[in-house]
């Protein structure tokens, strides 16, 4: 803004040119003061009452005394006194514009600007604070508008050249900013708005799509910040009212939310965004609760259809969409698809590395999938996010789960369950060493044969041990075998001793001779 903001009259200007020292003679005459007698003799007369535009002009010049001092508050009252004794002064209404513009409510400051110019068309300086009103405002026509006036006025003056420019970007801007918007890059939305609001700081549209792209990227806080701060100038702004449902939808606030947009339609029922956003949050809230209900019935694989069409409404709902996906990892592990179930557990925890329930779930089917390295890691963050007795044990048992893994599987050597009777142990020691005993391979390749040799080894040592009870016990609770008796161990010995005493290849009884064919 300018300097020369206040407007002096006439007046003013005669009395501010005679030497401010110079005694003033105070006559009967003039009005207000005590008449004086040629003789001396001191007589009262009738104090004659100052009239409304000498009233209004002395307001008008301690307001301006305010002003200069930037006691911007006690300046306005004064003009605004001013005004209400003489309401047909365009200056009046122009210094009171300055004012407001200093305290930055541009609306008010256009306001009077504007009526200054109704009494006065051809008053220079309120075209100049319509322009930077405008322009604060983000009225790229109405900033226009007046500059071209200032010009016709005044073809000499430059008091607008940096609006002129100002405008003229924020044109090009408003362009940029709808070119990315409607490709969805609202990073770019809120870099190129941040440039535009420092040439128009007062506009609410700009500061309001600023807050919608904001909660698009996630950032609500900072988007309801910006909406409540709006509502508190204009109670009745369909946007902004509309801004802080998107906020409510973006934080799973769904009813919530609702209620915002529909707020927004009874403020202005051509709203084309809440009527898209409430239709849609409509339609996710139906379809989370029918997915819910299904999950709980037990029908799973129905359910996971649910999740999976809902995923797909709104990819930007990152709340929302994180419990989706929670939930259908969910159904995953009840089906039995438990990668599937990793893998939307891994995206769940890419939206929100804070999700503990997924990081939870995670990690037991990595347990179940004989990943234990991965279900430490798992458990053991999730100790980090919450310090629980549960969650200790959980690592606890992990870390016992892969340090067991690290030993020989001998169960899954002999082709056996965990579960499996001696009986069945044998059936699978006699079936496993006759496959890999060396004599079957005996033409084999040299590679071969210690390939096999190393096998029907682990055969012999996985049924020396399942086969001894006290062995067997100790196995399973996870306790290391001694190293002496691993060393010790002969398979060969293993395979006679057990066809002698438990019958040749073909079965029979204890006496029976070693004699079977391969």
């Amino acid at each position: 803004m300018d300097e020369e903001v206040i407007e002096i009259s006439d007046s003013e200007r005669e009395e501010n040119s005679s030497n401010s020292e110079m005694d003033v003679e105070i006559t009967a005459e003039q009005p207000g003061v005590v008449g004086v007698d040629a003789k001396g003799d001191a007589a009262m007369e009738e104090i004659v009452p100052k009239d409304a535009a000498t009233i209004a002009e002395e307001k008008k010049k301690l307001g301006n005394d305010q002003y200069k001092a930037q006691n911007y508050q006690n300046a306005l009252k004064l003009y605004t006194d001013a005004i209400s004794l003489c309401p047909d002064s365009a200056a009046y209404y122009g210094n009171r514009a300055a004012c407001y513009m200093m305290l930055l409510n541009y609306n008010s400051a256009l306001t009077d600007a504007r009526h200054a110019i109704r009494i006065d068309p051809g008053f220079e300086k309120a075209y100049i604070r319509v322009a930077k009103c405008c322009l604060a405002l983000g009225d790229i026509i109405g900033t226009e508008q007046a500059v071209k006036t200032v010009a016709e006025l005044n073809s000499q003056s430059t008091a607008l050249s940096g609006e002129q420019s100002a405008v003229q970007k924020l044109r090009q801007l408003e362009a940029t900013i709808q070119t990315n918007y409607d490709s969805k890059a609202y990073r770019n939305v809120v870099f190129y708005l941040d440039s535009a609001l420092k040439m128009a700081p007062a506009c609410l549209r700009y500061r309001l799509l600023k807050a919608e792209c904001l909660a698009f990227l996630g950032r609500c806080d900072e988007a309801l910040d910006i909406a409540v701060g709006v509502m508190k100038l204009d109670t009745t702004s369909a946007d902004a009212i509309y801004v802080r449902g998107l906020c409510l939808y973006y934080t799973d606030n769904l009813d919530k939310g609702i209620l915002h947009f529909e707020r927004a339609l009874t403020l202005d029922p051509d709203h084309h965004k809440s009527k898209q956003m409430r239709s849609k949050c409509k339609q996710l809230k139906e379809m989370k609760e029918n997915g819910n209900m299904l999950f709980k019935s037990g029908r799973y694989r129905e359910a996971h259809v649910i999740y999976t069409d809902a995923l797909k409404i709104d990819e930007h709902n990152k709340d929302i969409n994180s419990k989706l996906l929670y939930n259908r990892a969910l159904v995953n592990t009840r089906i039995g698809n438990l990668r599937e179930a990793v893998t939307d557990c891994n995206r769940v925890l890419e939206l929100n590395s804070q999700y503990l329930k997924a990081l939870l779930l995670r990690a037991r089917c990595f347990n179940d999938l004989e990943k234990f390295e991965e279900a430490v890691a798992d458990y053991e963050t999730a100790l980090q996010l919450e310090k629980t007795p549960e969650i200790k044990r959980l690592l606890r048992d992990a870390k016992f789960a892969l340090k067991k893994s690290k030993r020989k599987d001998y169960y899954k050597i002999l082709g056996i369950g965990r579960n499996a009777s001696d009986d069945e142990i044998k059936k699978a020691y006699r079936k496993k060493a006759l496959v890999h005993h060396p004599d079957r391979h005996a033409n084999s390749s040299a590679e071969e044969r210690k390939e096999e040799e190393l096998k029907f080894k682990e055969v012999g040592e996985a049924y020396a041990i399942l086969s001894d009870a006290r062995k067997k016990s100790r196995y399973d609770s996870g306790q290391d075998i001694e190293e002496q008796e691993q060393a010790d161990f002969d398979p060969n010995q293993m395979f006679r001793s057990f066809f002698q005493f438990n019958g040749g290849a073909g079965g029979g009884g204890r006496n029976n001779s070693f004699n079977f064919e391969f």
